[in-house]
């Protein structure tokens, strides 16, 4: 079975979504109306306060969207910890370009507050912008304060 997954974070990076769920072809990029990026969980990190996402009426969070396999998904799972209940999943609207589809999501399973380490952040960043981000999008990770 396959299911539409949203990456933000780190797993926006097609390189690093090819290793961690190498069976799941991207299906487009899109956005998570109504969400805003956030960070949260700081004490359970070594990165700092860590990614996600909120509800955020005048917000939107850029996404892409992965048809994800049973055996990439549960490898993903690990990777996000989600046996250790540092990430949970939620199934949200996303805006792809031609249509709107229900996919899934991580969501941190802690409180919104904290900053994220430099070198995380320069990691989002990065993954950002291999996968295309738009300019504005990328203008606000650069604005994100760090922890150091």
């Amino acid at each position: 079975m396959v299911a539409l997954y949203a990456a933000y974070g780190s797993n926006l990076h097609p390189a690093w979504m090819a290793r961690r769920a190498p069976h799941s072809p991207v299906v487009g990029a899109g956005w998570l109306q109504g969400w805003r990026l956030t960070f949260g969980g700081e004490d359970r990190s070594i990165h700092g306060a860590l990614a996600t996402v909120v509800e955020d009426p005048a917000s939107q969070v850029f996404v892409m969207v992965y048809a994800l396999t049973d055996e990439d998904e549960r490898a993903l799972d690990g990777h996000e910890a989600v046996d250790f209940d540092l990430y949970h999943k939620l199934h949200v609207r996303v805006a792809m370009l031609d249509r709107d589809i229900t996919a899934w999501l991580y969501v941190l399973a802690d409180f919104e507050g904290g900053r994220p380490t430099a070198i995380y952040l320069h990691d989002l960043i990065e993954a950002a912008t291999a996968a295309g981000a738009p300019r504005d999008y990328l203008d606000l990770l650069r604005a994100t304060p760090t922890a150091d």
